[in-house]
Protein backbone atom coordinates (compact mmCIF):
# COMPACT_ATOMS: atom_id res chain seq x y z
CA UNK A 1 0.00 0.00 0.00
CA UNK A 2 1.04 3.56 -0.62
CA UNK A 3 1.37 5.67 2.52
CA UNK A 4 -1.18 8.45 2.84
CA UNK A 5 0.42 10.48 5.64
CA UNK A 6 -0.81 14.06 5.48
CA UNK A 7 -1.63 13.88 1.80
CA UNK A 8 -4.82 15.50 0.50
CA UNK A 9 -7.71 13.69 -1.15
CA UNK A 10 -10.50 15.74 -2.75
CA UNK A 11 -13.87 14.00 -3.04
CA UNK A 12 -16.67 15.57 -5.08
CA UNK A 13 -20.33 14.79 -4.45
CA UNK A 14 -19.41 13.98 -0.85
CA UNK A 15 -22.74 14.94 0.71
CA UNK A 16 -24.23 11.43 0.50
CA UNK A 17 -23.91 7.93 -0.92
CA UNK A 18 -20.66 6.81 -2.52
CA UNK A 19 -19.00 10.18 -2.05
CA UNK A 20 -19.63 10.31 1.69
CA UNK A 21 -18.59 6.69 2.15
CA UNK A 22 -15.41 7.28 0.16
CA UNK A 23 -14.54 10.32 2.27
CA UNK A 24 -14.86 8.23 5.43
CA UNK A 25 -12.73 5.43 3.99
CA UNK A 26 -9.97 7.69 2.69
CA UNK A 27 -9.85 9.61 5.96
CA UNK A 28 -9.50 6.34 7.85
CA UNK A 29 -6.66 5.42 5.47
CA UNK A 30 -4.81 8.55 6.58
CA UNK A 31 -5.66 11.12 3.92
CA UNK A 32 -6.59 14.71 4.72
CA UNK A 33 -9.96 14.68 3.02
CA UNK A 34 -11.53 17.73 1.38
CA UNK A 35 -15.27 17.23 0.97
CA UNK A 36 -17.04 19.10 -1.81
CA UNK A 37 -20.74 19.24 -2.71
CA UNK A 38 -23.44 21.84 -3.17
CA UNK A 39 -25.15 20.99 0.14
CA UNK A 40 -22.92 22.77 2.62
CA UNK A 41 -24.76 21.54 5.71
CA UNK A 42 -24.30 17.91 4.71
CA UNK A 43 -20.57 18.09 4.10
CA UNK A 44 -19.95 20.19 7.19
CA UNK A 45 -21.71 17.56 9.30
CA UNK A 46 -19.66 14.81 7.65
CA UNK A 47 -16.41 16.72 8.16
CA UNK A 48 -17.28 17.11 11.85
CA UNK A 49 -17.99 13.38 12.11
CA UNK A 50 -14.66 12.48 10.49
CA UNK A 51 -12.71 14.91 12.66
CA UNK A 52 -14.40 13.64 15.82
CA UNK A 53 -13.28 10.14 14.83
CA UNK A 54 -9.68 11.38 14.99
CA UNK A 55 -9.13 11.86 11.26
CA UNK A 56 -8.81 15.02 9.13
CA UNK A 57 -11.54 16.52 6.96
CA UNK A 58 -12.54 19.92 5.61
CA UNK A 59 -15.81 20.90 3.93
CA UNK A 60 -15.96 23.21 0.90
CA UNK A 61 -19.29 24.01 -0.76
CA UNK A 62 -18.82 23.67 -4.51
CA UNK A 63 -20.86 23.20 -7.68
CA UNK A 64 -18.61 21.22 -10.03
CA UNK A 65 -20.36 22.70 -13.07
CA UNK A 66 -19.35 26.26 -12.06
CA UNK A 67 -15.92 26.62 -13.66
CA UNK A 68 -15.09 29.94 -12.01
CA UNK A 69 -15.86 28.46 -8.59
CA UNK A 70 -13.81 25.35 -9.37
CA UNK A 71 -10.82 27.45 -10.45
CA UNK A 72 -11.06 29.51 -7.26
CA UNK A 73 -11.20 26.29 -5.21
CA UNK A 74 -8.09 24.93 -6.95
CA UNK A 75 -5.97 27.92 -5.96
CA UNK A 76 -5.97 26.68 -2.36
CA UNK A 77 -3.76 23.69 -3.19
CA UNK A 78 -0.12 23.34 -4.10
CA UNK A 79 -0.21 19.54 -4.16
CA UNK A 80 -3.00 16.97 -4.05
CA UNK A 81 -2.61 13.21 -3.85
CA UNK A 82 -6.05 12.04 -4.93
CA UNK A 83 -9.04 13.47 -6.80
CA UNK A 84 -12.20 11.39 -6.66
CA UNK A 85 -14.60 12.63 -9.34
CA UNK A 86 -17.81 11.26 -7.85
CA UNK A 87 -20.34 14.05 -8.43
CA UNK A 88 -22.93 12.97 -10.97
CA UNK A 89 -26.18 11.06 -11.04
CA UNK A 90 -29.11 10.12 -13.24
CA UNK A 91 -32.32 11.95 -14.13
CA UNK A 92 -35.31 10.20 -15.66
CA UNK A 93 -35.77 6.85 -17.35
CA UNK A 94 -37.79 7.86 -20.39
CA UNK A 95 -37.09 6.36 -23.82
CA UNK A 96 -35.12 8.35 -26.37
CA UNK A 97 -38.31 9.29 -28.22
CA UNK A 98 -39.77 11.21 -25.27
CA UNK A 99 -36.81 12.06 -23.02
CA UNK A 100 -36.38 15.63 -21.82
CA UNK A 101 -33.28 17.23 -23.38
CA UNK A 102 -32.83 19.30 -20.21
CA UNK A 103 -32.36 16.09 -18.22
CA UNK A 104 -29.72 14.92 -20.69
CA UNK A 105 -28.01 18.31 -20.55
CA UNK A 106 -27.92 18.28 -16.75
CA UNK A 107 -26.55 14.73 -16.62
CA UNK A 108 -23.82 15.62 -19.11
CA UNK A 109 -22.94 18.79 -17.21
CA UNK A 110 -22.53 17.03 -13.87
CA UNK A 111 -21.09 13.67 -14.94
CA UNK A 112 -18.78 14.87 -17.72
CA UNK A 113 -18.18 18.62 -17.60
CA UNK A 114 -17.98 18.57 -13.81
CA UNK A 115 -15.34 15.84 -14.00
CA UNK A 116 -13.50 17.80 -16.69
CA UNK A 117 -13.58 20.99 -14.61
CA UNK A 118 -12.12 19.44 -11.47
CA UNK A 119 -9.57 17.35 -13.33
CA UNK A 120 -8.27 20.27 -15.37
CA UNK A 121 -8.15 22.60 -12.39
CA UNK A 122 -6.37 20.16 -10.07
CA UNK A 123 -4.12 18.31 -12.52
CA UNK A 124 -1.14 20.63 -11.85
CA UNK A 125 -1.42 19.97 -8.10
CA UNK A 126 -1.82 16.24 -8.69
CA UNK A 127 1.29 16.24 -10.86
CA UNK A 128 3.22 18.32 -8.33
CA UNK A 129 2.56 15.70 -5.66
CA UNK A 130 4.85 13.30 -7.53
CA UNK A 131 2.31 10.53 -7.05
CA UNK A 132 -1.18 11.70 -7.96
CA UNK A 133 -4.31 9.71 -8.70
CA UNK A 134 -7.42 10.75 -10.61
CA UNK A 135 -10.43 8.57 -9.93
CA UNK A 136 -13.50 8.75 -12.16
CA UNK A 137 -16.53 7.12 -10.58
CA UNK A 138 -18.31 5.88 -13.65
CA UNK A 139 -20.92 3.17 -13.98
CA UNK A 140 -21.56 -0.09 -15.77
CA UNK A 141 -23.97 2.17 -17.71
CA UNK A 142 -20.87 3.59 -19.36
CA UNK A 143 -20.01 0.16 -20.74
CA UNK A 144 -23.38 -1.26 -21.85
CA UNK A 145 -26.72 0.33 -22.62
CA UNK A 146 -30.23 -0.54 -21.46
CA UNK A 147 -33.74 0.61 -22.32
CA UNK A 148 -34.74 3.83 -20.64
CA UNK A 149 -31.17 4.67 -19.77
CA UNK A 150 -29.85 6.41 -22.87
CA UNK A 151 -29.23 9.81 -21.30
CA UNK A 152 -27.38 8.42 -18.29
CA UNK A 153 -25.58 5.88 -20.48
CA UNK A 154 -24.42 8.67 -22.78
CA UNK A 155 -23.15 10.73 -19.84
CA UNK A 156 -21.30 7.84 -18.23
CA UNK A 157 -19.84 6.88 -21.60
CA UNK A 158 -18.52 10.43 -21.75
CA UNK A 159 -16.93 10.08 -18.32
CA UNK A 160 -15.41 6.73 -19.31
CA UNK A 161 -13.90 8.13 -22.49
CA UNK A 162 -12.57 11.14 -20.59
CA UNK A 163 -10.71 8.80 -18.22
CA UNK A 164 -9.37 6.61 -21.02
CA UNK A 165 -8.17 9.55 -23.07
CA UNK A 166 -6.60 11.33 -20.11
CA UNK A 167 -4.64 8.20 -19.28
CA UNK A 168 -3.22 8.14 -22.81
CA UNK A 169 -2.41 11.84 -22.80
CA UNK A 170 -0.58 12.02 -19.46
CA UNK A 171 1.30 8.72 -19.58
CA UNK A 172 4.85 9.37 -18.40
CA UNK A 173 3.70 11.82 -15.73
CA UNK A 174 3.38 10.80 -12.05
CA UNK A 175 -0.42 10.65 -12.20
CA UNK A 176 -2.58 7.54 -12.42
CA UNK A 177 -6.10 7.49 -13.89
CA UNK A 178 -8.56 4.98 -12.46
CA UNK A 179 -12.16 4.30 -13.45
CA UNK A 180 -14.44 2.59 -10.96
CA UNK A 181 -17.62 1.34 -12.65
CA UNK A 182 -20.26 0.15 -10.17
CA UNK A 183 -23.35 -1.76 -11.14
CA UNK A 184 -26.43 -1.87 -8.89
CA UNK A 185 -25.72 0.21 -5.79
CA UNK A 186 -28.50 0.91 -3.29
CA UNK A 187 -28.01 4.35 -1.76
CA UNK A 188 -30.42 6.68 -0.04
CA UNK A 189 -30.77 9.05 -2.98
CA UNK A 190 -29.68 7.74 -6.40
CA UNK A 191 -32.89 6.05 -7.60
CA UNK A 192 -35.14 8.49 -5.75
CA UNK A 193 -33.45 11.42 -7.50
CA UNK A 194 -33.66 9.63 -10.83
CA UNK A 195 -37.41 9.16 -10.44
CA UNK A 196 -37.94 12.72 -9.17
CA UNK A 197 -38.83 11.79 -5.61
CA UNK A 198 -41.08 8.81 -6.45
CA UNK A 199 -39.94 6.47 -3.67
CA UNK A 200 -42.25 3.64 -4.79
CA UNK A 201 -40.75 3.58 -8.26
CA UNK A 202 -37.24 3.88 -6.80
CA UNK A 203 -37.84 0.88 -4.52
CA UNK A 204 -38.78 -1.29 -7.51
CA UNK A 205 -35.22 -0.94 -8.87
CA UNK A 206 -33.99 -3.09 -5.99
CA UNK A 207 -37.08 -5.27 -5.49
CA UNK A 208 -36.16 -8.87 -4.77
CA UNK A 209 -32.42 -8.25 -4.87
CA UNK A 210 -31.19 -9.61 -1.55
CA UNK A 211 -27.88 -7.77 -1.48
CA UNK A 212 -27.29 -4.92 -3.92
CA UNK A 213 -23.99 -3.13 -3.44
CA UNK A 214 -23.80 -0.52 -0.70
CA UNK A 215 -22.06 2.84 -0.97
CA UNK A 216 -19.40 1.49 1.37
CA UNK A 217 -18.73 -1.48 -0.94
CA UNK A 218 -17.86 0.95 -3.72
CA UNK A 219 -15.87 3.19 -1.37
CA UNK A 220 -13.87 0.14 -0.36
CA UNK A 221 -12.90 -0.55 -3.99
CA UNK A 222 -11.97 3.10 -4.53
CA UNK A 223 -9.77 3.17 -1.44
CA UNK A 224 -8.13 -0.14 -2.36
CA UNK A 225 -7.38 1.16 -5.86
CA UNK A 226 -5.77 4.43 -4.77
CA UNK A 227 -3.69 2.76 -2.06
CA UNK A 228 -1.92 0.37 -4.44
CA UNK A 229 1.83 0.99 -4.88
CA UNK A 230 2.44 4.07 -7.08
CA UNK A 231 3.52 2.05 -10.12
CA UNK A 232 0.29 0.01 -10.09
CA UNK A 233 -2.63 1.50 -12.06
CA UNK A 234 -6.08 -0.04 -11.82
CA UNK A 235 -7.29 1.15 -15.23
CA UNK A 236 -10.84 -0.11 -14.75
CA UNK A 237 -12.58 -1.86 -11.89
CA UNK A 238 -16.12 -3.08 -12.58
CA UNK A 239 -17.97 -4.01 -9.41
CA UNK A 240 -21.45 -5.53 -9.26
CA UNK A 241 -23.45 -7.43 -6.67
CA UNK A 242 -23.38 -11.19 -7.10
CA UNK A 243 -27.07 -11.06 -8.10
CA UNK A 244 -26.34 -8.87 -11.13
CA UNK A 245 -24.78 -10.47 -14.19
CA UNK A 246 -25.26 -7.47 -16.50
CA UNK A 247 -27.18 -4.22 -16.70
CA UNK A 248 -30.24 -6.17 -17.82
CA UNK A 249 -29.77 -9.53 -16.05
CA UNK A 250 -30.56 -9.42 -12.32
CA UNK A 251 -31.59 -12.29 -10.07
CA UNK A 252 -34.65 -11.31 -8.04
CA UNK A 253 -36.37 -13.40 -5.38
CA UNK A 254 -39.94 -12.12 -5.63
Amino acid sequence: MTAAGNRIAVVTGASSGIGAATARRLAAAGYRVVLTARRKDRIEALAAEINEAGHQATAYALDVTDRAAVDAFATAFRTIAVLVNNAGGALGAEPVATADPDDWRQMYETNVIGTLNLTQALLPALTASGDGTVVVVGSTAGHATYEGGAGYVAAKNGARVLAETLRLEIVGTPVRVIEIAPGMVKTEEFATTRFRGDTEKAAKVYAGVAEPLSADDVADTITWSVTRPPHVNIDLLVVRPRAQASNTKVHREL
